[in-house]
């Protein structure tokens, strides 16, 4: 987790409702210069709170912490920096593992009703695909570079990753990627188009990765554009 740096003067808008109504004044360089350190480290701080486990954070708690230390009230603080280090510390452990678990029984429940459904392949890895587009063209190789439009997402609809976003496909090859890409890649025929669904195991597994949490199961569409086939010897 970044390091908790919260603007001082965004903080000491909690300090009072009044506060909390009033527009900071910037009488001096040094009054800006003080708001621009604000707006850097909050944006910060935001972008890592957004990934805070176990729910929405409380701000009123960070700005109130955040005072304290900033005007040597070592009387109010309710912990020292050391307990804070490791209560931190073991509640994101227990929160993530807490997540992992849920993830991972959601993933067994989803994967047991999909693999029913029209048109779904199940592979014995555990990968299940379906065939949006089928082309005629030949499958790619483990070695060979490929050429896809893709989106990825996960259980809840949110995307994590997406070429078409970006407005470019992506060139890359096939024995560098995920495991569930590696399998997939090679069942395409070129010019296909798949909905896939991936197991946390051939994905990024129980660590997880950025916005993709431990056991998280990976929801890709994905289009098979282009191959370039690369002699292995």
């Amino acid at each position: 987790m970044k390091k908790i740096t919260v603007l001082f003067i965004l903080a000491t808008l909690f300090v009072s409702p009044l506060a909390a109504q009033q527009q900071t004044i910037l009488s001096s360089a040094v009054d800006s210069a003080c708001y621009a350190i604000g707006i850097m480290n909050g944006t910060g701080l935001k972008e890592s709170m957004n990934q805070f486990p176990g729910g929405k954070y409380n701000l009123n708690a960070i700005a109130e912490a955040f005072v304290q230390v900033m005007t040597d009230d070592t009387q109010s603080l309710l912990m020292n920096l050391e307990e804070a280090q490791s209560y931190l510390q073991a509640f994101v452990m227990e929160i993530t593992i807490k997540e992992a678990e849920a993830a991972k029984e959601e993933e067994i429940r989803f994967l047991a009703e999909n693999k029913s459904k029209e048109g779904v392949i199940t592979t014995e890895s555990g990968l299940q695909y379906k065939f949006i587009q089928k082309g005629e063209g030949d499958k790619p190789g483990l070695n060979d570079n490929v050429t896809v439009h893709y989106t990825g997402s996960l259980l809840d609809g949110t995307v994590f990753d997406s070429s078409i976003t970006r407005g470019e496909p992506q060139t890359l090859t096939v024995s560098r990627v995920i495991t569930g890409w590696i399998e997939l890649l090679q069942l395409m025929p070129l010019g296909s188009k798949v909905l896939a669904w991936i197991p946390s195991e051939l994905g990024y597994g129980a660590q997880g990765s950025g916005p993709i949490k431990p056991n998280s199961t990976l929801v890709f569409e994905l289009e098979l554009l282009g191959i370039e086939v690369i002699d292995s010897e």
